[in-house]
């Protein structure tokens, strides 16, 4: 005989619970979805770093990490933004999209296309002159003679 299946709390239809789940003990919980990652722009990147810089400048204790703490951010990321400014200035702290760097532009694709095509024609044009030659050897051997071609027509 089969047990009874424990009912979990209300759910929606594709089996997904909703915002409060009863716990253990049957107090229910609150599911927090969790926090968006904060995106810097190039200014506040490079206005961070200047505030860093001048908060290490003055010499007062704890300064630095309390800058950090009321940013928000780690001191990784300082550093790594440091380096980054060092390496290419102020534009080198803007956003960069992820992943591997594209092989080609705009130009460079419409450049291997039209090679590519460039290729093919050129193939094109050798078929077209072999049996052109092969048609001129055929007119010799059987004896007909070839239209006369003036330039004008």
């Amino acid at each position: 005989m089969p047990k009874p299946s424990a009912v979990s709390g209300p759910e929606k239809s594709n089996g997904e619970h909703t915002e409060r789940e009863p716990g253990v003990n049957g107090a229910t919980l609150e599911v927090v979805p969790p926090k968006k990652r904060k995106k810097y722009s190039a200014s506040e990147k490079l206005r961070i770093v200047k505030a860093a810089q001048a908060a290490v400048a003055s010499g007062e204790r704890g300064a630095l990490e309390a800058l950090l703490r009321r940013e928000g951010i780690y001191s990784s990321h300082l550093s790594a933004w440091r380096q980054q400014l060092a390496a290419r200035g102020a534009a080198g702290l803007a956003a960069q999209k992820p992943g591997r760097k594209p092989k080609l532009d705009d130009t460079g694709r419409q450049l291997l296309a039209a090679t590519k095509e460039l290729a093919v024609l050129k193939r094109k044009l050798l078929i077209a002159n072999a049996v052109i030659d092969l048609q001129k050897k055929a007119h010799v051997v059987l004896g007909i003679a070839l239209p006369e071609y003036d330039g004008e027509s």
